[in-house]
């Protein structure tokens, strides 16, 4: 019998005031889905749907089927509340009622 090869990975999922990293051991050819199975996370947050939730490793999108390496931290993302080009559309729009309220001319 041959020893079963392990590697060590990280799962981390955060919260806006709580922030989670658990170190997992995890067997050589491990997917993200499975590190994150393994992690037991789901037991501390138990609101946490895995089958919708996007995840990435070190900041980076990967699929649930992606294959981890030694040392890489497997990261599951919250959905966005505010849709990211609304929230740019507004800022700019702010933006130009400040400029046009703010300036003089001297002419």
């Amino acid at each position: 019998m041959s020893a079963v090869e392990t590697i060590n990975v990280e799962v981390a999922y955060a919260l806006p005031d709580r922030q989670v990293i658990l170190p997992v051991n995890v067997e050589t050819g491990t997917t993200i889905g499975g590190a994150i199975v393994q992690s037991g996370i789901m037991m501390q947050f138990p609101e946490l749907d895995i089958e919708h939730s996007d995840v990435g490793i070190f900041g980076k999108a990967a699929a649930m089927t992606t294959v981890l390496s030694e040392g890489d931290r497997v990261e599951i993302y919250r959905p966005l509340i505010a849709d990211p080009k609304e929230v740019r559309r507004k800022r700019a729009a702010e933006g130009k009622k400040t400029r046009k309220g703010g300036s003089t001319d001297k002419g």
